[in-house]
């Protein structure tokens, strides 16, 4: 009886010797799991539409913008101003679309509801979205926002995109295409 079990280990070990072994594949993490600082590192659109290495996505990559993280990061500030600046150390906030331009360019209903959180997903999702990936959220005034972008260009030797902005709630209905530029590092206008 050993002598057939150690025949057949005997066996077993040269025949895995012998058979090929499979190639190693790799895989991307599944579409549940985190992704383990894969994007980081080979996800064009996680680094930036303009280049910029963003530190976080804010969940734009995932397609839901989080804005209270975003609200965190603007500190309040007036506009927005500090959101898309780098810091000293290196960090960079968050890509913002410029406010003032923004109310006056969508639309007087749209303009009024949305707070400096909402402009920086705006921002962020053109800076960080890829091409046809919508990225969703509620605003403060409980407004429903998608925004889409669609196609990247160059206009007077600036970066830009074309992109779809949605917003409905509290009496606002609204779907637009607009353009956006991108002015400087992290700060989007809108042009007609």
């Amino acid at each position: 009886m050993t002598i057939i079990r150690t025949k057949h280990a005997l066996l077993t070990i040269i025949v895995a010797l012998l058979l090929p072994a499979a190639p190693a594949v790799d895989a991307d993490p599944p579409p549940w799991a985190p992704a383990h600082g894969w994007r980081k590192k080979h996800d064009p659109y996680y680094q930036g539409y303009s280049g910029t290495h963003w530190d976080r996505d804010y969940g734009i990559i995932a397609g839901k913008c989080n804005r209270e993280a975003i609200g965190t990061v603007l500190g309040g500030a007036i506009g927005g101003a500090i959101g898309s600046s780098v810091g000293k150390d290196g960090n960079r906030g968050v890509a913002i679309i410029l406010g003032a331009v923004l109310g006056a360019v969508i639309g007087n209903k749209i303009g009024k509801a949305m707070d400096d959180a909402d402009r920086a997903c705006i921002g962020h999702a053109l800076e960080l979205a890829a091409d046809r990936r919508t990225v969703g959220w509620t605003g403060a005034e409980g407004i429903n926002y998608q925004v889409t972008p669609i196609a990247s260009f160059q206009r007077d030797g600036m970066k830009c995109r074309e992109y779809r902005l949605r917003a409905n709630g509290l009496n606002v209905d609204e779907d637009r295409r607009e353009q956006a530029c991108l002015v400087e590092e992290g700060r989007w206008e809108v042009v007609e």
